[in-house]
């Protein structure tokens, strides 16, 4: 298996980036990627790419059913059909490394291996997901922690773990999961998770799963009254 440790910071430094991944919109000050949009202010492309989520998760959702067993090409298809009129690379594995708050994601030279091993492994463990809340949080807690640590785009990573999240959740029954525990202070906690996830602990992201999951039957309820 590939080593999936993400680098330390300030191990070996990030790709020297080239071609569309590395190029940003004329005028936004370095903060807006290169788009086929011409888009160069944050709040339009963050629109644009929430609208297009909606639609694309949306789609998902009747695509597949509570038999599937999700793979790396689904994932794939899941980016490029999210971000496809919006960025050239939608749906292809990043070129170049990327880290956030010090952090480095899997080496870019590593993601299609890993992702080949996340699709033999958790994700043909763990789906089709199904079994009581428990169950569906440490399988939820694995997939999307994995995830992550691979990172395997140049953007959207985090949303589209969420999205493979809800489509897991969607197998076992359970309603639309609402990610608010993830706000404020249990953002801190999830940052925790993920770290802890580079030494394959998915108790931290497995509590948070069920804080979501929690939440999720709880604003069902509330809005089934």
């Amino acid at each position: 298996m590939a080593n999936r440790t993400p680098e330390a910071s300030g191990t070996g430094g990030r790709y020297h980036a080239s071609g569309a991944e590395a190029e940003f919109e004329p005028g936004s000050r370095r903060r807006v990627l290169r788009n086929q949009l011409g888009v160069n202010l944050v709040r339009d492309v963050q629109m644009l790419e929430s609208q297009a989520l909606a639609i694309a998760q949306d789609a998902a959702l009747e695509s597949f059913d509570a038999t599937h067993r999700f793979t790396a090409a689904d994932i794939c298809q899941l980016h490029a059909f999210w971000l496809d009129g919006i960025y050239p690379w939608a749906g292809q594995y990043r070129q170049v490394n990327i880290g956030k708050g010090g952090f480095q994601f899997a080496n870019a030279a590593l993601i299609a291996n890993l992702m080949r091993d996340l699709e033999r492994d958790a994700l043909a463990r763990l789906t089709p997901c199904h079994g009581d809340d428990a169950t569906v949080a440490r399988a939820l807690a694995e997939v999307h922690a994995e995830l992550i640590l691979i990172h395997p785009f140049r953007e959207g990573n985090g949303r589209l773990a969420r999205v493979l999240a809800v489509l897991m959740a969607m197998q076992a029954g359970l309603p639309a999961l609402d990610f608010s525990p993830l706000l404020g202070r249990g953002k801190l906690r999830y940052i925790s998770a993920i770290h802890a996830a580079v030494g394959r602990n998915y108790g931290p992201m497995t509590k948070v799963f069920e804080r979501v999951i929690a939440r999720s039957r709880r604003v069902a309820d509330a809005t089934a009254r």
